[in-house]
């Protein structure tokens, strides 16, 4: 069975449900659920908050935080991560941030830098990882790392 209907079957067996906010994998992680039948049991929704603009003003990360830290930084995920679990009190909610490519990275903050936020029985988890390849390859690895981490939390 492939881990990603592993993992889903495991969430619609415990009835946990799930919403995402995405920034480098753009939607990818969203449809790596929906791909899948009986996903609409527990998948409520997922934004693909790109800009800063839209992390602010659909998830509330504070554009403060944004100018501190940059959007790709543990504080933005973990921002991110909060304002979705406001917005839909799903039981597991997961952020990504991050920088895919093959431009805008720096010294600081290299291509491949990702932080992914889960929050899974009231606790955050906040990841920093660093993933290598083209854009593609980096979004699919980061989805990837998620659903193998999740599946060792559920």
């Amino acid at each position: 069975m492939l881990l990603f209907n592993k993992v889903l079957n495991k969430l619609i067996k415990k009835n946990i449900t799930i919403s995402t906010a995405e920034s480098c994998t753009g939607g990818l992680l969203a449809y790596s659920f929906v791909k899948n039948k009986d996903s609409s049991k527990v998948f409520v929704g997922g934004y693909i908050t790109y800009s800063n603009e839209l992390k602010n003003k659909e998830l509330k990360v504070r554009k403060v935080s944004l100018k501190r830290y940059g959007a790709v930084s543990h504080q933005i995920a973990e921002e991110m991560l909060n304002g979705l679990f406001k917005k839909h009190k799903t039981k597991l909610c997961i952020s990504t941030t991050g920088i895919a490519g093959p431009g805008g990275g720096t010294k600081n903050k290299p291509v491949g830098l990702t932080y992914i936020g889960i929050r899974l029985d009231k606790k955050n988890f906040i990841l920093k990882k660093k993933f290598k390849g083209t854009r593609n390859q980096i979004q699919k690895k980061c989805v990837n790392f998620i659903f193998k981490y999740i599946d060792t939390l559920i």
